[in-house]
């Protein structure tokens, strides 16, 4: 499912370089992610909003952050 979000991701160039070097960590956050908002089938993500999939990726770059940098979570 979530091969099928960052797919869109790329698309529509939201992702840096970046980010899509590290495919597999983008993947398995975005997971996380989607499960959190009850996102479970394609059909629901090709339907999602370019606005919705900002919000996403915007929640995915925040857990990555932290998983990369864990004194983030203290600071912010």
């Amino acid at each position: 499912m979530s091969d099928f979000a960052f797919f869109r991701f790329v698309s529509l160039n939201m992702l840096t370089e970046e980010e899509i070097t590290h495919k597999n960590e983008i993947v398995d956050i975005t997971e996380q992610v989607l499960d959190a908002e009850g996102i479970e089938c394609d059909s629901r993500i090709s339907k999602i909003s370019e606005d919705q999939l900002a919000q996403i990726l915007e929640k995915v770059r925040k857990i990555r952050k932290k998983k990369v940098n864990p004194e983030n979570e203290i600071t912010n």
